[in-house]
């Protein structure tokens, strides 16, 4: 049964307009028996009853306290590692893909802010968005800037998360799944949870990268007079400093 389940969700999401709708509706409960995902690590949770429209509710309230340690968790430095993408030309090109740097903050307005850096057009690419908290509390968007959908998978709220984005452009929706790490070598738990994702959300293998080493980018005099033992400078790292 389970086999028929599965082979069924993967028909239906091989069409990347129904990933999003499918992640929004799955019980976490479904996920454990698809997947062999464990419940409470997911950030995975659905909708939940919600106030009465029109009423907000902050997110530091008691009633919040779980999406409180959701978005702490996701807060600070990370290593993008390994990525799955639905983008038409992420097959042929992945093997030139390097390892991203990403800083998630809060926003006042409790909206997440989030510094990318990464090698693009063979330069250091420095980007900032800002994502709206949708009202359910566990995605965030910004559909003005091409994201329809941002929610965590799985997290332990240490030292990985994998990242779910439903992206829509004026030429192109696709999706993605992002293996964030607190360190450049991710751990053999992270690393097989964003395979079972990868596979659970019907992306095939040519669509799946493990992200290459970043290059070292060219230092400035001031700096390469610093002691040897400050680390190399990375486009990745660009993002912390």
């Amino acid at each position: 049964m389970r086999g028929v389940l599965l082979a069924a969700l993967l028909a239906l999401l091989s069409v990347p307009q129904a990933r999003a709708l499918w992640l929004g509706r799955l019980n976490p409960n479904q996920v454990t028996v698809l997947l062999g995902v464990p419940a409470p690590a997911l950030g995975l949770i659905g909708p939940r009853p919600g106030p009465t429209r029109g009423a907000t509710q902050p997110l530091g309230s008691p009633q919040d306290q779980p999406r409180l340690m959701w978005a702490s968790g996701l807060l600070g430095s990370w290593y993008v590692l390994a990525k799955a993408s639905g983008e038409k030309d992420f097959a042929v090109e992945k093997a030139t893909k390097n390892i991203e740097g990403v800083v998630v903050t809060l926003t006042p307005e409790n909206n997440l802010k989030m510094l990318s850096s990464r090698h693009r057009l063979e330069r250091c690419d420095l980007n900032v968005v800002e994502l709206l908290r949708q009202a359910s509390g566990w995605v965030f968007e910004n559909p003005a800037l091409g994201v329809v959908e941002f929610r965590v998978l799985s997290t332990n709220f240490r030292d990985y998360a994998v990242v779910f984005t439903q992206l829509e452009f004026a030429d192109e929706a696709f999706s993605t799944v992002e293996l964030y790490s607190r360190s450049e070598l991710a751990s053999q738990e992270a690393v097989h949870l964003f395979a079972k994702w990868s596979k659970g959300l019907g992306f095939l293998s040519q669509q799946q990268a493990q992200l290459q080493r970043d290059r070292l980018l060219q230092e400035s005099p001031a700096r390469s007079s610093q002691p040897s033992h400050f680390p190399p400078v990375t486009c990745a790292h660009k993002a912390f400093q």
